[in-house]
């Protein structure tokens, strides 16, 4: 639904926004992350492949807890 559609951009623009802001470091996770969400932004990936990407650079970087 086009509802669904908007909440992944404001989740993708979030993760990209703290990509941006907390992960000062740049590494390939980092990168990756940062790719990955653009391309859900261009509609050439599905979201829990960026967010799987995301997750493996906030892990690295230590700002998510690993459960």
């Amino acid at each position: 639904s086009h509802h669904s559609s908007e909440r992944i951009v404001f989740e993708v623009n979030d993760a990209a926004a703290i990509l941006l802001r907390d992960l000062q470091r740049q590494t390939v996770k980092r990168k990756a992350a940062m790719d990955a969400c653009l391309q859900v932004l261009r509609g050439e990936t599905y979201p829990a492949a960026a967010r799987r990407a995301f997750v493996a650079a906030a892990l690295e970087a230590k700002i998510l807890r690993g459960d």
